[in-house]
């Protein structure tokens, strides 16, 4: 069970040097498999609108969560508490701690090429490592 942080749906939507990689990992995965943050659905809205990519945005939903069937997750405001702490302790941003704990309460893998995860308990997978 793997959660899929934001930089590598962005990978693949922006067609950066890893796009192939993050390809193969979520063809690799069953939908079953996938899961992805509220949190970074809107982190990816507001960085696709703001470059004026509307529509790639709306593809992106379809793709990941109807078609793809990517199970959405939601924290709710009682985890606020925990982020900050996890925050502190592994000096991470608010995205990443809301990543972090995501993962730690649906127990997940976090997948993703920011090496910030690799100070936590929790670690990270980059997606060459899932298919390996």
């Amino acid at each position: 069970m793997y959660l899929v942080d934001t930089n590598l749906i962005l990978e693949v939507l922006l067609r950066q040097a890893k796009a192939e990689e993050v390809k193969r990992f979520l063809e690799h995965a069953s939908s079953e498999q996938l899961f992805l943050t509220e949190f970074s659905l809107y982190s990816l809205g507001i960085l696709l609108i703001r470059r004026n990519l509307h529509d790639i945005f709306l593809r992106a939903v379809e793709d990941l969560l109807f078609t793809g069937g990517m199970t959405l997750l939601r924290l709710v405001p009682a985890d606020l508490a925990d982020i900050t702490r996890r925050s502190k302790q592994f000096g991470l941003d608010f995205d990443d701690a809301y990543q972090y704990v995501a993962a730690d309460k649906h127990n997940l893998v976090i997948v993703s090429f920011d090496a910030d995860f690799d100070r936590t308990e929790r670690g990270r997978k980059q997606p060459h490592e899932v298919l390996a």
